[in-house]
């Protein structure tokens, strides 16, 4: 029985705002910005601090892979000092909550490697939302019409990061379809998302 749906997106591709048209359907929670909220609360630390390492790797990881691509650690900036709120702590304290969200059930979560973090917690059900590019430019220059210039690079940079850490923390590939159980194109709409969603994890009878 699925009790939990996770929902991994690329930028631009409106998962998020599926997601929460799916756990409204459901009446599940829904966890996404609580989820910033809530851990900034527990660890006592500005709820910025913690979105500044929310799905993201630390700068000295990007620095430290630069260096050895090229053959060099001339330089390296020093690892954040023990007890720092870093992306290490954030991805510790993620994955606690997911365990502890997961064994609550009935909520629905948006990215955060939750795919990955719950691979072998029964009744947990995966899914990807991808779309084309011109849908997503789209989007992101109604949004953001001010940097309409830097959209596909916006894109493009988000989504690496996405996959960066889910490769850095979770080893795997962040598209790889074996992850998910239903992979969407949002281009669909929607209504025939939720209905697709609620129809392949089982829950059509809710």
């Amino acid at each position: 029985m699925v009790r939990v749906i996770t929902v991994e997106r690329e930028y631009g591709s409106e998962g998020a705002e599926f997601a929460h048209r799916l756990a409204a359907r459901l009446q599940w929670k829904l966890i996404d910005r609580c989820l910033v909220e809530e851990i900034a609360q527990k660890v006592n630390v500005p709820p910025r601090l913690v979105e500044n390492c929310d799905e993201r790797l630390d700068p000295w990881y990007y620095k430290l892979g630069k260096a050895f691509w090229h053959g060099s650690v001339e330089h390296m900036p020093p690892a954040p000092a023990s007890g720092a709120f870093d992306s290490e702590r954030m991805t510790s304290l993620v994955r606690d909550y997911l365990q502890d969200a997961a064994a609550t059930g009935h909520c629905v979560i948006v990215g955060r490697g939750a795919a990955c973090a719950l691979s072998v917690v029964p009744g947990v059900f995966n899914i990807f939302v991808y779309a084309s590019l011109t849908r997503k430019l789209r989007w992101f220059e109604e949004h953001f019409p001010d940097h309409a210039d830097d959209a596909r690079r916006e894109l493009e940079a988000t989504d690496a990061r996405r996959e960066n850490y889910i490769r850095r923390y979770y080893d795997q590939d962040w598209t790889d379809r074996r992850l998910y159980h239903l992979m969407l194109n949002s281009c669909m709409g929607f209504d025939a998302m939720v209905e697709a969603a609620i129809d392949g994890a089982g829950l059509a009878q809710r």
